[in-house]
């Protein structure tokens, strides 16, 4: 409770929260050796640890898929590396649990005295008055305001399970999906705000990792926002020049989502399915309609630049597909950084090369696009030092260094004529939220700068999923009718169906002045509110059941756009390009050398994998190891270690494995180090009914010499 008031967590329900779990602590452990009481107090305060710092990082508590993180032992050092955002609280933890073994120790000879038998009724009616005013006034804080961790962990678990007994009471498993066209057609009715087709020659879209709309001062102003922390001044003066979105809906967490909204109009999963661009893979058609495609058949040439590696989600894959005819990552930057950071490059090294990059483009006679993709602003964050001095926290550090980067970057655009002539679009791929600010992990911003005046404020709601149809509409071109969303550049007299899945809750606006929010409880509360991302709305009511399984059919149904099932889904990672070996591996993720990640695979099915590796150039050798991870945790299946490849005995694999129970967030993690480089000419993944697959696929593994084979 002392940390909770610390922390400005104050909501009454929060600590009679810690009080009901508290209490049920102490009636737990009382009477109890140290040797028992002390593993259960250390997983109380790596819970109330991970907790705190999550919601510092990201602005959501822990899921129970996220509790799987704290047992691997190179995510915890990679997302600590950067320090904590509480470092006291680990010492303040550290000193409560030596201050009670100090205690403990002498009493450890005698047996304390009883608690009255019905010690426990206590606690467990403070739960239950805890549960009695969710239900009878429910709160708008943030969860992490009305619970700690474990009561809310067991709270999901109560309420998923009276859920399901309510669907089979009704006999109602199956909800039929209510109309969709509100939320999936492409609408360009509206009167447009340029007489004109758009005079820009070039786009640039510039999508900043994890920026809340809520730094931009536009927006905090037109929505009246009780938010004033000024954290990116330079960003909010160019905001002044330009057309800002305030009510602008960030559809889900994960940049590989994101990006995929703002390319290619359409909203990704609403949880962790397979991505939408990994689906994409085996279309052939649907990919054509996306934002670079389109524009490389207007005669654009088309180029996606980011500070980090392509291949984790696939994105080596995807951009090229989705119509990039250049796709960079993080080894086309040779100038060394200015500082080391695990995930990729900083934002000044970043934004220095685009700058050089964008330059080499202007000499070019074509139009061209370009879009831009930040990483210094994810967790664990990257600043220099005597920015750590200026700011209270290395987060804000790294929004403050990523601010001056972006400053220095678009004067250096201006200076080289290029704002002139280009549409630029500034925003961001998904928000890390803001402590006690409404809806603030769905609040993105889109700010965006053309050769002709714009209105400052571009009122009406929108979203990343109205990007592409909104640059093709600002240059006159034919849209797709594939695409779903409506244009920034035309004004509309109604509102719009609208959709998002962040922080664990499931939002719903109706384009009718109802708002609607699904929490983890399965139960929804709806809100009187004239746009999506407001100051605060009006409660209306809360609901369950058939109505609240509606939302959610709404939310399965923008599932299934691109596929109706994950089954039978053949994906090939693998390709012909040269992938150079480190020296030694560091860790499963910014060495991973495939995009295999996030994978869906239903209850039953059997999944197999093929692999094909060369090792490339003469007396090199690489060594091998695949690992499989669900939720980042890994999976216990026999796969192989260290298998040395050689030009002379590439390696080809063949593993079949069976999924009794559904897997969701199912990454595979192909390592390699050694000499040289290697070409992984096949990866494919195929997901099928057992009676689809042949026995003889089960688990083969052979190393190919030019004349042989042995097992």
């Amino acid at each position: 409770m002392g940390l909770r008031l610390s922390l400005g967590w104050s909501d009454p329900l929060g600590y009679l929260s810690d009080l009901g779990m508290g209490g049920l602590l102490v009636v737990l452990l009382y009477r109890r050796p140290w040797w028992v009481a002390l593993p259960i107090l250390l997983i109380w305060s790596m819970l109330t640890l991970a907790s705190i710092e999550l919601v510092s990082a990201v602005g959501r508590m822990p899921t129970p898929s996220d509790l799987h993180y704290l047992t691997d032992p190179q995510f915890v050092e990679n997302s600590t590396s950067g320090g904590f955002a509480h470092p006291w609280l680990a010492g303040v933890q550290l000193a409560a649990l030596m201050v009670w073994l100090i205690v403990q120790w002498p009493r450890r000879l005698y047996m304390a005295p009883r608690l009255p038998r019905h010690a426990w009724a206590l606690p467990v009616v403070l739960l239950l008055s805890h549960s009695v005013v969710q239900t009878w006034r429910p709160s708008e804080a943030d969860q992490w305001n009305l619970f700690n961790l474990p009561h809310q962990l067991v709270t999901a678990a109560v309420a998923a399970g009276q859920d399901r007994t309510q669907l089979w009471l009704e006999d109602d498993t199956v909800v039929q999906a209510p109309p969709m066209e509100g939320l999936t057609r492409l609408d360009l009715e509206g009167q447009k705000i340029l007489p004109a087709p758009g005079r820009a020659r070039n786009v640039l879209i510039i999508t900043l990792e994890g920026v809340p709309g809520a730094y931009v001062g536009v927006n905090r102003q037109a929505l009246k926002s009780s938010y004033q922390e000024d954290l990116m001044p330079h960003l909010s003066a160019w905001a002044k020049r330009g057309m800002n979105t305030p009510d602008y809906v960030l559809h889900n967490h994960q940049t590989i989502r994101g990006l995929y909204s703002m390319l290619c109009g359409d909203y990704d999963k609403f949880d962790d399915g397979t991505p939408k661009g990994v689906e994409m893979l085996n279309l052939s058609r649907r990919n054509q309609a996306c934002l670079p495609a389109q524009l490389r058949r207007n005669g654009f040439s088309t180029h996606f630049l980011q500070g980090a590696g392509l291949r984790f989600m696939a994105k080596d894959r995807i951009m090229p597909h989705i119509g990039f005819d250049t796709t960079l990552g993080m080894d086309w930057f040779t100038k060394p950084a200015y500082l080391e950071f695990p995930w990729g490059k900083d934002d000044k090294t970043f934004f220095e090369g685009a700058l050089d990059y964008v330059g080499q483009l202007q000499k070019a006679k074509k139009p061209w696009m370009l879009t831009l993709l930040t990483v210094g602003t994810h967790q664990p964050y990257s600043a220099p030092d005597d920015y750590l001095q200026r700011y209270d926290t290395t987060k804000q550090a790294a929004v403050g260094y990523l601010d001056d980067a972006l400053d220095s970057f678009m004067s250096g655009l201006e200076r080289q004529g290029v704002l002139k002539d280009t549409l630029v679009i500034i925003t961001s791929d998904e928000s890390h939220g803001i402590d006690d600010v409404r809806l603030a992990s769905s609040w993105g911003f889109n700010l965006t700068l053309a050769p002709e005046p714009l209105p400052r404020v571009k009122s009406g709601v929108y979203g990343h999923v109205d990007l592409s149809a909104s640059v093709l509409d600002y240059f006159g071109f034919k849209v797709p009718k594939s695409l779903s969303g409506r244009s920034l550049f035309r004004d509309y007299a109604t509102g719009r169906e609208i959709m998002s899945f962040t922080n664990g809750k499931l939002r719903y606006h109706d384009g009718k002045s109802t708002f609607t929010e699904c929490d983890f409880l399965q139960r929804c509360r709806y809100y009187t509110s004239e746009g999506f991302i407001t100051e605060r709305a009006t409660y209306g009511g809360q609901y369950s059941g058939q109505r609240a399984r509606l939302i959610s059919a709404r939310a399965t149904a923008l599932d299934r756009t691109l596929l109706h099932t994950p089954l039978n889904q053949h994906y090939q990672f693998g390709s012909a390009d040269q992938i150079p070996l480190p020296a030694q591996i560091t860790n499963d993720w910014t060495d991973n050398l495939i995009g295999a990640q996030y994978l869906e695979m239903p209850k039953g099915s059997q999944t197999r994998v093929s692999l094909t590796i060369r090792a490339l150039g003469p007396d090199n050798a690489a060594y091998i190891s695949l690992k499989a991870k669900e939720f980042e945790q890994d999976v216990a299946i026999d796969l192989p270690t260290e298998v040395a490849v050689t030009p002379e005995q590439p390696l080809v694999m063949n593993i079949r494995f069976d999924n009794p129970q559904p897997r969701k967030a199912f990454s595979f993690h192909l390592l390699g180090h050694g000499v040289g480089a290697i070409e992984i000419s096949d990866f494919s993944v195929v997901t099928e009914l057992p009676e689809q697959t042949e026995p003889s696929d089960y688990l083969n593994l052979v190393q190919e010499d030019s004349d042989a084979q042995s097992s």
